[in-house]
């Protein structure tokens, strides 16, 4: 007979973890008496971390304590108390491995199915005082189960735990668990799982994108953890290329056009993609810089567009030292701000040098003669600092439904309204409404930080969908750090006593590159980490695989060896130390 032994519940607070401050739910404690259980929380209940913990798929954690046992064997502990694995209700029975998915339960007055196995994260190994817990859960079949409340009512140490019902598919919370984290996705078995109705949105999308990718080729990573931002993987390295024409766009836009030497065919790129270029230095380790593809897709020709900054010594290096034939390490084209096939309108939202991968886009509608709608909105200082111009003009009048609209914050004396440009100012949520953005549409946002932060706001406020509004970042990347609170944003930086001996790790998009020192840093995300690299992470034990990037060149070695190893031409930081120099996407 199954028992509930012990109801725990706590309020996040904030705790201290590597030199950060970490808001968690994590510390439970046992409740004296009966407890309410609602349909979203337990009363004197809370997480500090609502994306990853908690809500109606979540309310309430379920660990046994014949799992307490083991790990107490497992790892030779005995100071272990009810609570300690963030559990709700510490139970006697219902192992992972017997308990199936849309189970339902009958506990003292409440009513509870079955929804999802327990995502671990690094909280978990915070609580338990061990590292490599949120792995060892998963990979021992034992992360424990998520309840959702269908009846509300109390419950309390001591109540019987009746099954009352159960799914017509029967898949266990450890068959379940092992189908998206172990390396095994069986076409069947996922087909199996989303026949479940109890299963959780979440674990659904994760085995829909599973089941889609079942072309992929062995070793083609989880498409079920991966993270937009490595969704595209390609082979590491760079190939020479020989600089066809350079073409002045603007004031302070130079395009670069390049092809293969021997006019050989060039990796094929999706619209929005970009390149990696490695440029030399004299007196220093090479430069890396991510330039957007910004003309028609093309195995012929890739061509580039760079803002020519004041300081800025890639585009200085190019303008002064390139000329036609010279050659340039390029990568292969990367990246998954990419044009979204379908019917949906498109809005190609652009500030300066933003255009480039929104220009390859429109190049792609043009030539496909596209019947979508498509409204160009893009924001300059002046006609001077306009790129670009005369080629939009050439490609909208392929498009059925395709219009433009143009703001110039101080225009020039030449400039003319309604002819060079539609408004004087900046593109807003007001500029939206005057244009009649459709809120349906896809919207493809790049420019300045400040600018992207502004028109992310704007579009939220005027109705579009935060799915649908997709962002480019040319510096870095949108970080991931769940429940680190109070982090002061710091530009990227080099390492303090960076050593002048170990391999090169250098983060093409922050434009860091430190040497690894293996008695520092324990792996990449580390050394990331200490050069305030924007990241992404939140098991930091290879299994959630939140930190996928992109391996822009070299080699690197896992240790501990994740769960699933990531696509080709990806890497998982969190876990790998670098085998060689290495450029990575970050």
């Amino acid at each position: 007979m199954a028992r509930l032994l012990s109801v725990n519940v706590g309020l996040p607070r904030d705790i201290e973890w590597k030199g950060r401050t970490v808001h968690t739910g994590i510390w439970k404690h046992p409740v004296l008496g009966r407890c309410r259980v609602g349909r979203l929380n337990l009363d004197g209940d809370g997480q500090g971390d609502l994306a990853g913990h908690g809500g109606e798929q979540r309310a309430a954690f379920v660990y046994q304590i014949e799992s307490y046992r083991y790990w107490q064997e497992q790892l030779k502990r005995t100071d272990f108390v009810f609570g300690q694995f963030g559990e709700n209700f510490t139970i006697e029975g219902l192992p992972d491995d017997a308990v199936c998915i849309g189970d339902r339960y009958q506990m003292g007055g409440g009513l509870f199915e079955v929804t999802q196995p327990r995502v671990t994260c690094y909280r978990v190994g915070i609580r338990t005082n061990e590292p490599r817990m949120p792995a060892l859960l998963t990979s021992s079949g034992r992360p424990g189960f998520y309840f959702r409340v269908l009846r509300e009512g109390e419950v309390g140490a001591g109540d019987e735990i009746v099954k009352v019902g159960q799914a017509n598919e029967q898949m266990t919370v450890a068959e379940i668990n092992a189908l998206l984290y172990s390396p095994d996705h069986a076409r069947d078995r996922l087909e199996r799982a989303l026949r479940i109705e109890a299963l959780s949105p979440g674990w659904r999308a994760s085995f829909e994108a599973l089941l889609q990718n079942q072309t992929t080729v062995a070793g083609g990573g989880n498409a079920g953890l991966a993270p937009a931002a490595a969704a595209h993987p390609t082979a590491p390295g760079f190939q020479p290329l020989a600089v066809a024409a350079i073409d002045q766009e603007s004031e302070d836009v130079l395009s670069l056009l390049m092809r293969h030497p021997d006019n050989l065919p060039l990796p094929p790129a999706l619209p929005g993609q970009y390149v990696v270029l490695r440029l030399p230095q004299n007196d220093g380790p090479p430069l890396f810089r991510s330039y957007s593809l910004s003309g028609p897709v093309s195995t012929e020709r890739y061509r580039i567009s760079v803002k020519l900054e004041p300081n800025g010594v890639a585009g200085t290096y190019l303008r002064d030292h390139v000329r036609v034939g010279d050659i340039l390490d390029v990568s292969s084209p990367r990246g998954s701000f990419i044009l979204q096939s379908g019917q949906r309108p498109v809005v190609l939202l652009s500030a300066g040098i933003g255009a480039t991968p929104v220009l390859s886009m429109l190049h792609v509608l043009a030539a496909a003669r596209s019947t979508r709608q498509v409204l160009w909105l893009h924001a300059a200082r002046d006609g001077q600092h306009h790129p670009f111009t005369t080629e939009v003009h050439r490609l909208m009048p392929a498009l059925a439904h395709g219009r433009s609209y143009v703001c110039y914050s101080r225009p020039g004396s030449r400039d003319r309204v309604g002819e060079d440009f539609d408004a004087t100012g900046h593109l807003s949520q007001s500029v939206f409404e005057e244009v009649d953005i459709p809120r349906e549409a896809d919207v493809y946002l790049c420019g300045p930080t400040r600018f992207m932060a502004e028109m992310k706001a704007a579009l939220g406020a005027f109705g579009v969908p935060p799915e649908q509004i997709h962002v480019e970042l040319f510096n870095g990347s949108e970080s991931l750090t769940p429940g680190v609170v109070g982090a002061a944003m710091r530009a990227p930086h080099l390492p303090e006593h960076d050593a002048n001996t170990g391999p090169l790790v250098s983060f093409a998009r922050s434009g860091i590159a430190a040497h690894w020192n293996a008695s520092t840093y324990r792996s990449i995300l580390e050394l990331a980490e200490a050069c305030d690299v924007p990241v992404r992470w939140s098991c930091r034990t290879g299994v959630c695989h939140n930190c996928e990037s992109g391996l822009v060149s070299g080699a690197v070695v896992y240790g501990p060896e994740p769960l699933e190893k990531p696509a080709g031409g990806n890497l998982l930081i969190c876990c790998s130390q670098p085998a060689l120099d290495v450029v990575i996407d970050l």
